[in-house]
């Protein structure tokens, strides 16, 4: 069968999502095993491409077919929710409360609905009454990675053979499916609490303790020792060690040495150094704070327990501690002894003593250098992605105006 053709459509709320949709759609953000675009391109038969702000537009590029499938980049699937899509009829829509989070559009309809939203006529079904997952905050990526894990673990592993785990291992219970190439030496896995599933090429180097649910991704790495609690995910490509609880690390991204890690989103190419901690929990036990972007000051999580939120391409210095909910900005370099402040704006240089701004022909030289360790190369679209972020986020970096 032919794969369908799927557009991703961001919400009017993307800039709550930040920093992690500073430099991607939302549909790219991992929850569980997979993306959320790959989550839909599997139920849905799919090939997929994203409607974004301007200034992401040479990178992610939009496709127009003659038939179009219309999703809201942070809805998450579900199995009555696929079902409902798969009965749409050209030109109608799916509305959830006051907006519409699916439709199926002919060509000359999408650009009508893209070019002139306003003056469409929207129409359709109403889900008001169904509880659909909508990613509306950043702790909810971590919230819901155990749900989220388990669906796509069924969903992957259904129906196929799995490695064989080897006898210098200790498994605790059966519920792990392991990709081919991998390596795993040597570790207790307990998966009483939760599928564990290893990538293609992924390696758990000797006396690990796993406790699933677990996603350690293609060529992803855990060094040796480390202690693992469900319910976390290891992007590709990344590595990690010491201690993780709760985590979600999206790709290429780095916590390689001891510390702690717990109930944080770690985004693309960022770098923790050695024996980096950070506070998931207020000591008086109060509820947690986080900084939103779109309102511009902190808000309720409604939630106990929330870490680290770290943009892409950051970075922070060796024995960096960092209090609860704490947001790290694109691009920004953290280091220095004492808590720095809970919200690090974009491209930031320094710590508690105090910031200044890490310019951009600095940040490329370690850009480049550290995706050419990777055998990659930070683009001419990239860069100028990163000067768009640089302007964007001038305001958040209040001691410019001083410098």
């Amino acid at each position: 069968m032919e794969a369908r053709n799927l557009i991703f459509v961001e919400p009017g709320h993307r800039e709550s999502l930040k920093p992690f949709s500073w430099a991607r759609p939302i549909s790219s953000f991992r929850i569980g095993i997979l993306t959320i675009q790959e989550k839909w391109e599997r139920r849905l038969n799919a090939s997929s491409s994203n409607h974004v702000p301007q200034y992401l537009k040479s990178k992610f590029n939009l496709r127009i077919e003659t038939d179009n499938l219309l999703i809201k980049s942070h809805c998450l699937p579900n199995q009555y929710l696929v079902e409902c899509i798969n009965q749409l009829k050209i030109g109608e829509f799916i509305q959830y409360g006051n907006d519409w989070i699916a439709a199926r559009l002919s060509s000359s309809q999408c650009e009508d609905f893209f070019y002139r939203p306003d003056a469409y006529n929207i129409s359709g079904l109403s889900l008001s009454n169904k509880s659909l997952r909508l990613l509306m905050n950043l702790w909810e990526i971590f919230q819901w990675n155990d749900s989220e894990l388990k669906m796509d673990f069924e969903l992957l592993c259904h129906g196929r053979k799995s490695q064989p785990l080897n006898s210098s291992n200790k498994l605790i219970g059966d519920s792990i499916f392991i990709e081919e190439d991998a390596v795993i030496s040597c570790s207790v896995i307990n998966t009483t609490t939760g599928p564990v599933y290893i990538g293609k090429g992924a390696k758990i180097m000797e006396g690990c303790m796993i406790r699933g649910g677990l996603a350690l991704l293609d060529h992803a790495q855990i060094k040796m020792g480390a202690k693992i609690y469900g319910a976390s995910t290891v992007g590709p490509d990344s590595k990690v060690g010491g201690e993780l609880n709760n985590v979600v690390i999206q790709a290429n991204s780095n916590k390689a040495h001891d510390g702690f890690l717990g109930n944080s989103v770690i985004g693309e190419w960022c770098n923790l150094g050695a024996d980096s901690n950070n506070s998931n929990l207020k000591n008086n036990y109060e509820e947690v704070k986080i900084w939103d972007y779109a309102a511009k000051r902190f808000i309720p999580t409604n939630s106990l327990f929330c870490g680290l939120m770290m943009g892409d391409h950051a970075k922070c210095g060796i024995n960096t501690m960092f209090n609860t909910a704490t947001v790290v900005g694109y691009g920004a370099n953290v280091f220095g002894d004492g808590f720095p402040r809970q919200y690090i704006p974009e491209f930031s240089w320094g710590g508690a003593s105090g910031f200044s701004t890490f310019k951009l022909d600095k940040f490329f030289q370690t850009a480049h250098a550290v995706l050419k360790r990777r055998g990659k190369l930070f683009s001419e679209t990239d860069q100028e992605i990163a000067r768009q972020i640089f302007a964007l986020s001038q305001s958040a970096r209040t001691w410019d105006k001083q410098e």
